[in-house]
C-alpha cells in the first residue's frame, strides 16, 4: 500500500496514514486502503489497533478537497458511503481502536478520530468541521457522531459555524480522552494500548460491543444484551483462569484469549 502502513507488536497494532505532503488528506485511495489495512488485521493476535498520521502536523486535515470540487452529485454520494463505511468498520471493528491526533483533525480527519473508540491528541491538535464553509456538509459521519460524543448543542454550535477548536477545548467538552505533548503522544498511547492489551481479550472486545450495541437502544433492551454477553465469557478458559488466580491471591501470567 502506498499510504497506510501498518506494523504489529506486544498485540498492538499501529496504522499510520503516510500521506504528509497533503497533510494525510482523505482520497479514494486512502479510504480503500484503509480498508483494506482493517480487513488485514489478524484478530487472533491483535488486541488493539492505535490510528495515526505521519509527521509532526496533520493526523487527518480532512477529506481531499480536489478529489471532491468537480464531482457530480453521483460521485459526491459514493465518495460519501465510501468513507462512511469504511469509518463504520472501524467504529464496529471487534477490537479497541486508539486515535493518537498528532495535528489536525479537520473534517475527515475529526470524523476518522470520532470512529475510534478513544481518542489522545498532542497539544497542537486542531478538531473541526469546516464543511459548511466550502458550501457542504460533513460527509463522514459528523454530523451523527459529534453530537453523540459532546451534545446536540455543542455539535451544532460547531458545525454551523464552522469553528475549529484547540486540544484542551476538545478536552473539555469530551471530544478527546487525555492530551499530551506532541513529543510523548505516541508514547503515552502505546502505555494505555498496553494496558488494555493485558487485559482478556474476549472480554475487552465483549465490553465494546455491549456498549456500540446498547447506547443507540433503551435500557431494557441494553441491559439484557450486557447480560447475555456477561453470561459468555463463562465459557472461556480466560475467565476461568483469572478468577482462580484470584482466590488464591496470585496474578494471571497472561490471558490466552480462550
Amino acid at each position: 500500500m502506498e499510504f497506510v502502513s501498518y506494523k504489529s507488536e506486544n498485540f498492538i497494532g499501529v496504522l499510520t496514514i503516510n500521506r504528509p505532503n497533503a497533510l494525510n488528506a482523505l482520497n479514494s485511495q486512502v479510504l480503500n486502503e484503509l480498508n483494506e489495512a482493517f480487513d488485514k488485521i489478524d484478530l487472533n493476535n491483535t488486541r488493539v489497533v492505535v490510528i495515526t498520521g505521519a509527521g509532526e502536523k496533520s493526523f487527518v486535515a480532512g477529506a481531499d478537497i480536489s478529489e471532491m470540487s468537480t464531482a457530480s452529485i453521483v460521485e459526491a454520494e459514493k465518495f460519501g458511503k465510501k468513507g462512511n463505511d469504511v469509518f463504520r468498520k472501524i467504529e464496529t471493528f471487534p477490537i479497541p481502536v486508539i486515535a493518537a491526533i498528532n495535528g489536525f483533525a479537520l473534517g475527515g480527519g475529526c470524523e476518522l478520530a470520532m470512529s475510534c473508540d478513544i481518542r489522545v491528541c498532542s497539544e497542537n491538535a486542531l478538531f473541526g468541521q469546516p464543511e459548511v464553509g466550502l458550501g457542504i456538509t460533513p460527509g463522514f459521519g459528523g454530523t451523527q457522531r459529534l453530537a453523540r460524543l459532546v451534545g446536540l448543542g455543542k455539535a451544532k454550535e460547531l458545525i454551523y459555524a464552522a469553528n475549529n477548536i484547540k486540544a484542551e477545548e476538545a478536552l473539555k467538552i469530551g471530544l478527546v480522552n487525555h492530551v499530551y505533548p506532541l513529543e510523548n503522544l505516541m508514547e503515552e498511547t502505546m502505555k494505555l494500548a498496553g494496558k488494555i492489551a493485558k487485559n482478556a481479550p474476549i472480554a475487552v472486545r465483549a465490553s465494546k460491543k455491549a456498549i456500540n450495541t446498547g447506547i443507540d437502544t433503551d435500557m431494557d433492551r441494553a441491559i439484557i444484551i450486557e447480560q447475555k454477553l456477561f453470561a459468555s465469557c463463562f465459557e472461556t478458559e480466560d475467565q476461568t483462569e483469572a478468577m482462580k488466580a484470584f482466590l488464591e491471591k496470585r496474578k494471571v501470567e497472561g490471558f490466552k484469549n480462550k
